[in-house]
């Protein structure tokens, strides 16, 4: 049965000659499809990149381009500047909130029995189906040498990322994940200890009597509706933005850049895929959901977190498609998008795992059996608490390397096509926080609370 709106859209319509009633009902459709606008401009901005871009025709000169593309993208770079300026106030209200909602300690340490497992479990499975496929399928066996001698050549016109500083012994860094100053924590932007410090929040305010908790859980219920707002008034520039910034990534990357390492990349895309599979099932297992269902349902956070190649960016509409729906309860869909989108990185531990083995067969580094298990604990270790910003695949890949002994310029081989493949990772790390949301619903006890009686959604 078609929407209300929709039938009123097609009454409209119906006295109009037919191309003028297709005209209309199109218009109508992008006005009201958040997904669609997101296609349509995905589409343009391939189309625009690929007529600007060197090996797509160059319509114009190099410089005037690059210039172009400057402006294409700018939509783009103030939807994510807006994102990312209200990102942090979201995620530690989003937590503190769906912790307080429990309302006793004992709901919080069987949410945690539950959640923290389910996250390490999924996370291994990733990059278990990533070291099976890079080891069955070889990517790096169909690298032409020359292109590998030309590419470590010019490596060094190739910015190398920064790595994060992740070593240390591990009662060190379990220390760390305390932020001793969360005002410095919020400026380096250390996603980990934001969580840690909001969940430290949340268990206070839920052990203190309720009527002292209560204004302070009013006033981060406030900036909680304040966050929303301005996320609101930045999704007008989704669509844009989208366009904007597919423009420039074309336009820079072209398909020769894809085309030549064909192997590798569809690799991963393989990989990302069995994942999506994997999902899929778990979904069906536990809550019995149809999977095409849940498909349709959040094709919208998909496309916005491939265009984006940011979970940060689509957190506020992860949460408001979990609750409105997939029908998870506030309280749950509250406190697991923000954990997830900071410690569940499925399609980024996938993707480290294969291009790590791909350019040890690319150099050939052997890969002992214990060095591939130390490669695989690497991996989950680096991917959990990884900042959900675009391109922050390739810096944890850079410590990775230095682990097995792959030369860190090794990167200059693959940063190339890694921008497409950070968008498919995204959409897939964006899957994975909306299906431990619904599994969670299932296996967490049904707890009404005020929380959930005023979801986050409604507030908007």
């Amino acid at each position: 049965m078609p929407e209300p709106n929709e039938q009123r859209a097609r009454g409209v319509f119906a006295g109009a000659p037919a191309l003028d009633q297709l005209v209309g009902y199109v218009a109508f459709l992008l006005r009201s499809r958040l997904w669609l606008q997101i296609v349509v401009g995905m589409a343009l901005g391939i189309g625009v990149g690929l007529a600007l871009s060197p090996t797509g025709g160059a319509l114009v000169e190099p410089r005037t381009a690059d210039m172009i593309g400057l402006w294409l993208a700018m939509p783009g770079h103030v939807f994510l500047a807006l994102i990312q300026m209200i990102v942090i106030p979201l995620v530690v209200c989003s937590i503190v909130l769906g912790i307080a909602s429990s309302e006793d300690l004992s709901y919080l340490r069987r949410i945690g029995v539950r959640v923290l497992p389910y996250f390490v479990m999924t996370t291994t499975v990733a990059v278990a189906i990533g070291a099976v496929l890079a080891l069955t399928i070889e990517p790096g066996q169909y690298i032409d040498p020359q292109v590998v001698r030309a590419t470590m050549a010019n490596a060094s016109a190739v910015a190398a990322p920064a790595s994060p500083e992740i070593g240390g012994p591990l009662p060190e860094q379990l220390v760390g994940l305390i932020p001793t100053n969360p005002l410095s924590a919020a400026l380096d932007q250390s996603m980990l200890q934001i969580v840690v410090f909001a969940m430290l929040i949340g268990v206070a305010l839920v052990s203190i009597e309720p009527e002292r908790a209560k204004p302070l859980l009013d006033l981060i219920g406030s900036i909680q509706q304040l966050s929303m707002e301005i996320v609101g008034w930045a999704m007008v520039l989704a669509p844009f933005a989208v366009f904007g910034l597919l423009s420039q990534i074309t336009m820079k990357v072209g398909l020769a850049a894809i085309v030549g390492m064909g192997v590798y990349v569809g690799t991963v895309l393989l990989g990302l895929a069995l994942l999506l599979v994997f999902y899929l099932t778990v979904l069906t297992v536990v809550r019995g959901r149809d999977a095409r269902g849940f498909l349709a349902k959040v094709k919208e956070v998909q496309l916005l977190a491939f265009s984006t190649s940011s979970s940060a960016a689509v957190m506020p509409l992860s949460i408001r498609a979990a609750e409105d729906q997939l029908g998870v309860r506030p309280s749950v869909a509250q406190f697991i998008v923000p954990l997830g989108a900071t410690i569940n990185m499925d399609g980024t531990a996938l993707y480290q795992v294969v291009a790590a083995v791909f350019l040890t067969q690319v150099f050939g580094v052997d890969l002992s059996t214990g060095a591939l298990l130390l490669l695989v604990a690497t991996t989950v270790g680096a991917s959990i608490g990884s900042p959900s910003t675009p391109g922050v695949g390739i810096v944890i890949l850079a410590t990775i390397l230095q682990s097995i002994g792959v030369p860190p310029s090794g990167i200059a081989l693959i940063i190339g096509v890694d921008r497409i493949l950070d968008m498919s990772r995204t959409a897939l790390n964006v899957t994975g926080d909306l299906v431990a949301c619904a599994v969670m619903d299932r296996w967490l006890p049904d707890r009404p609370t005020t929380l959930d009686a005023e979801p986050v959604s409604q507030q908007t």
